[in-house]
């Protein structure tokens, strides 16, 4: 698994089984920042609890950031956050890496500690396996959904009508989903299950990222 430098000088990873990088070469925490967690907050002002499901955990910089940007907004809120990750040799990585994200302290400790943490009002569970198949084991109600696999072209199952109809029954009827891919096959397939969307931040290309949220 080759280790790549991003242009924010953050480090991401290159998958050989899918032949694609986790992140944006653009800009790996960046991408985490502005694509995937600056669109969610409007959705949780005010707020005091918090429930998050990360697909495609990766090197868990979704959440990280997440919960500094929660935490900026209100100090006591209580944060629930369940990643789904199919690779446990990612998730390894996540042990020797230090991005300048202030709580990723808390994503490493989770690593460490089995896939499980639970401290000053931070909850996170991992759970290693078929994004696919976990998901429908799954009965709690979501705020967040960060939506991060390898592409459509790559990773097609985790982009299909059937599997957002799963994230659909996942999502509070005031939550969002975001996600990088603004393909016309996506977007139809959010439509399908459910959502409306609507054109997120462009981050290091031309084409936006989309925000999804139930109809």
């Amino acid at each position: 698994m080759k280790q790549i430098i991003t242009k924010d000088n953050s480090i991401t990873f290159h998958s050989d089984e899918y032949d694609e990088t986790y992140h944006s070469i653009s800009g790996a925490v960046e991408e985490a920042f502005k694509k995937f967690v600056e669109p969610a907050m409007d959705f949780i002002k005010g707020k005091d609890e918090v429930s998050i499901l990360d697909v495609g955990f990766g090197l868990g910089y979704n959440s990280a950031v997440a919960i500094d940007k929660i935490l900026e907004e209100n100090l006591s809120c209580e944060i629930e956050i369940v990643g789904i990750e199919k690779d446990e040799k990612i998730l390894d990585k996540i042990k020797s890496l230090q991005p300048i994200i202030k709580t990723y302290y808390v994503i490493k400790d989770t690593v460490k500690n089995q896939y499980y943490y639970n401290c000053e009002g931070i909850r996170i569970r991992i759970l290693v396996g078929d994004a696919v198949k976990g998901i429908k084991k799954l009965k709690e109600k979501f705020d967040i959904i960060l939506h991060d696999p390898f592409s459509p072209k790559k990773n097609p199952e985790l982009w299909t009508e059937s599997f957002f109809k799963e994230l659909r029954k996942l999502i509070k009827k005031d939550g969002v989903l975001t996600t990088y891919s603004c393909a016309r096959i996506v977007r139809n397939n959010l439509k399908k299950a459910g959502f409306k969307v609507s054109d997120g931040p462009r981050v290091g290309r031309r084409a936006p990222s989309t925000i999804a949220t139930p109809l």
